[in-house]
């Protein structure tokens, strides 16, 4: 009985990991599932206890600092970037007026719903600008200049 305790308890653990996507409470139901093997072969409550909260221990300690090596962003890394951090720092074309409230660009032949990055500016279609950061769905543009330098900083 004490096995399905804590299979039961590890299944909750590991959908809760669903919600939270950080792999913390993973770990906590890899520890869960340990205990369920202890208990499997009959060791006594306490024990499975023990079992649970040392194997716990021990993933976080184990997995934590790799995870968060592997979450470092391409540009932290080295790495080339893909996905929506490939997008930052490309150009784009506006195709309706970008505003602090609403906009279209197309990026690399994709059409983004955007937002300028300084709220004060208005960019009219045909114009080009520069993608500063992407939140979500919506690209976050600046007007393009001739120096990269004048770019405002971006905020992580």
């Amino acid at each position: 009985m004490d096995a399905v305790f804590w299979i039961v308890l590890g299944v909750v653990l590991a959908v809760a990991e669903i919600f939270t996507a950080t792999l913390f409470v993973l770990m906590f139901a890899v520890g869960a599932f340990a205990a369920a093997g202890a208990a499997a072969l009959g060791a006594p409550v306490a024990v499975q206890a023990v079992v649970f909260a040392a194997v716990s221990a021990l993933t976080v300690l184990a997995a934590r600092p790799v995870i968060r090596r592997h979450r470092q962003s391409a540009l932290e890394s080295g790495d080339t970037a893909f996905g929506i951090e490939a997008l930052e720092g490309s150009t784009a074309l506006v195709l309706e007026q970008v505003d602090s409230d609403k906009g279209m660009v197309k990026i690399d032949g994709e059409v983004w719903t955007a937002r300028a990055y300084d709220g004060t500016q208005v960019l009219a279609p045909g114009e080009r600008v520069q993608v500063i950061q992407v939140k979500g769905a919506v690209a976050l543009v600046w007007r393009d200049v001739a120096t990269p330098t004048e770019l405002p900083e971006v905020e992580r």
